[in-house]
């Protein structure tokens, strides 16, 4: 059977694309509340941040990258992009907990289980997304 290759959106059901979004809106809420915390310099949020080994005086620059980049994934137009940054922005903090030697399972792999939530999310609400990353073959009928 042959495959086919389609850069047509792949529909997804009215369920599916409400999962999408109830999924997006979990790892928005939590990314958002993190750049808050940062571009308002809470108190503990440059604690954790000189605790991670980073200066007090990026934790207001970070907040504002991760805010950008949320804007751009709440976009519908941006969305594939702004995932894209989020993922280069979680692979950062990854490495930062690789560094100081953090637990594995609750420090180190926070960050991916948030990029899952937000491509897992994209993924369910954006047929373009569904049709770039198929979960299995759509196989041609003979």
């Amino acid at each position: 059977m042959a495959v086919v290759q389609s850069a047509e959106p792949v529909r997804a059901g009215t369920r599916g694309r409400l999962a999408g979004r109830v999924i997006t809106g979990l790892a928005a809420a939590f990314l958002l509340m993190d750049a808050s915390m940062k571009v308002f310099a809470v108190q503990a949020a440059i604690d954790g941040t000189t605790e991670l080994g980073y200066p007090g005086s990026t934790v207001v620059p970070i907040g504002r990258i991760l805010a950008g980049c949320l804007t751009l994934y709440l976009v519908p137009r941006t969305a594939v992009l702004g995932a894209v940054l989020l993922t280069a922005y979680l692979g950062g903090a990854v490495a930062t907990h690789v560094r100081i030697g953090n637990p594995l399972l609750s420090h180190t792999l926070f960050p991916v289980y948030i990029g899952v939530l937000v491509w897992a999310g994209l993924w369910l609400r954006d047929g373009r997304v569904r049709a770039l990353l198929p979960l299995r073959e759509r196989r041609a009928e003979l």
